[in-house]
């Protein structure tokens, strides 16, 4: 008589285990901070186990840096769906603006891991190639969306990609990171939806309008020449 058949056993598929566990390890992570997040408490809420961490990541860094680079991957990926090439430079940085503010209100943990490895002074962004390559089309973009706003007569001002990319990333940021403190010390809650959407359309308008607007002369400049104007009168 022939042994009884085993049962097949289940395939692993190593990618969605791996994304499982970023998962996971993200919401630890973004709860917890790098310190506070436990690897035997990612493994138990996970699908698989403790020893599959070690096996695809290394160690506990080697896990926060996933899910620090997943995070910007999201990110990054959000702005490359804005469809710049026929959207009016004024148009696309509204987009641009709209598509920051609401993924870090929707996706609170990218906020959080930032925060989490600015206390870790970059250790793990510095030690990522595939961040640095991902972080930096996002200049680009801004830079094309600037350039072409100088043609239209939208862009007035000599600034920088990374200047506007740091005052977007900063108040999207600040939302996040400091809702709590800003409700318990101001009272003003900037988890309501209309709270985000007021945000996002006053910070466009400011934007826009700065940007729109000449540089003023150098004061020191226009003095002399006020000056030399009233010797001429007075002449």
């Amino acid at each position: 008589m022939a042994p009884p058949r085993q049962p097949a056993r289940a395939k692993r598929d190593p990618e969605a285990t791996k994304a499982d566990l970023i998962a996971v390890a993200t919401r630890e992570f973004a709860r917890l901070g790098y310190y506070g997040a436990r690897v035997d408490e990612i493994a138990a809420q996970s699908s698989t186990t403790k020893r599959m961490i070690y096996y695809y990541f290394g160690d506990k860094e080697g896990l926060f840096t996933a899910a620090l680079e997943q995070a910007y991957v999201d990110i990054r990926s959000v702005e490359r769906g804005i469809d710049v090439d026929h959207l009016a430079p004024r148009d696309a940085l509204a987009a641009l603006i709209r598509v920051t503010f609401e993924h870090h209100d929707r996706n609170p943990h990218l906020a959080r891991l930032v925060q989490a490895e600015n206390a870790l002074g970059a250790v793990h962004l510095r030690g990522s190639s595939r961040v640095a390559g991902l972080s930096q089309p996002v200049l680009p973009l801004i830079e094309e969306i600037l350039a072409r706003g100088r043609e239209s007569g939208d862009v007035r001002r000599d600034v920088r990609p990374i200047d506007l990319h740091l005052m977007m990333s900063g108040l999207a940021l600040f939302r996040v990171t400091n809702r709590a403190t800003i409700e318990a010390s101001l009272g003003h809650d900037m988890a309501e939806p209309a709270e985000l959407e007021r945000q996002i359309e006053t910070f466009t308008s400011m934007v826009l309008a700065w940007l729109a607007t000449p540089e003023l002369l150098d004061v020191s400049f226009e003095r002399a020449e006020i000056e030399e104007l009233s010797e001429r009168d007075a002449g």
